[in-house]
């Protein structure tokens, strides 16, 4: 659940505060009673490796590209005199 404190709070406890964020615990912290940011423990359970065969399955299900087409538009929008 998500807890509401002030800018205050978070600077005189700011070691309570990242105690219970790493505990994972959120915050939103405010200034003169309005929301200015959101204090939350970082998800470390992305995934730097994506198989093959997802890869695949992604590009089988997307759009059909006519890459003559594609090369075509690219040349007629791109200065090739660069």
């Amino acid at each position: 659940m998500t807890k509401t404190i002030p800018q205050r709070e978070l600077r005189n406890d700011n070691c309570k505060v990242i105690e219970e964020v790493v505990a994972g615990e959120s915050f939103v912290v405010t200034r003169n009673g309005v929301p200015v940011a959101e204090l939350r423990p970082i998800r470390m359970n992305r995934r730097n490796f994506v198989p093959k065969n997802e890869i695949v399955a992604l590009g089988a299900s997307g759009p059909h590209i006519d890459f003559g087409q594609f090369r075509a538009d690219l040349d007629r929008i791109v200065d090739q005199g660069l």
